[in-house]
């Protein structure tokens, strides 16, 4: 096939979704360009003209989920309050809505275990914990909270919605499916501000 013909069947994002889905259920380690071009009926050749490398694909991968969580965050902090929820209370709906409806993006960005992914994932993960931190801080009162709770509530509300998502993302549910368990967890943890 030409070179041509593989760039235009063979999308950029088809790639990093089928890469995503088998470093998820077989482990990164596991996998090849190889494995992975096969898995799309195509050559491991084929992939080399999208990435080098297939650490340079995992990092995209990482990159791309990142940058669309903080992008639903931002959208979070920069939209007016609404009567049916607060801002933190909405934020916290929204990242749970974004685990589980994202499971294996979910798992690769916060639930990896391989020390070398990690070191891909570190930053990106105090990115987007320092938004989800200033949207929460943001809420809170400073004449009702301490300077150490304006540091350990965001961690905790944090922490908590992680053990929720990771809790319900063994099942593959998705956030519609478990919606009033979702809304019932935020109420309560929103009781400490």
């Amino acid at each position: 096939m030409a070179r041509r013909a593989v760039e235009q069947e063979l999308s950029r994002e088809r790639i990093l979704e089928a890469a995503r889905h088998l470093f998820v259920t077989k482990g990164y380690r596991a996998i090849s360009m190889r494995s992975i071009g096969q898995h799309l009926g195509y050559s491991h050749g084929s992939l080399y003209y999208h990435f080098k490398e297939k650490a340079e694909l995992f990092y995209a991968i990482v990159m791309e989920d990142f940058d669309h969580l903080c992008y639903l965050l931002q959208e979070v902090k920069e939209a007016p309050e609404q009567p049916e929820y607060n801002k933190v209370e909405r934020l916290l709906i929204e990242f749970i809505r974004f685990g589980l409806d994202n499971a294996h993006q979910y798992e690769i960005m916060f639930m990896i275990r391989d020390e070398e992914l990690l070191s891909y994932c570190r930053a990106e993960q105090a990115r987007c914990f320092e938004l989800f931190s200033s949207i929460v801080r943001q809420h809170m009162d400073m004449t009702e909270h301490t300077l150490e709770a304006m540091h350990t509530v965001p961690l905790s509300l944090f922490l908590s919605i992680h053990g929720f998502i990771s809790y319900y993302i063994q099942d593959r549910v998705t956030y519609d499916e478990i919606r009033p368990a979702a809304i019932a967890h935020v109420k309560t943890l929103c009781r400490v501000l």
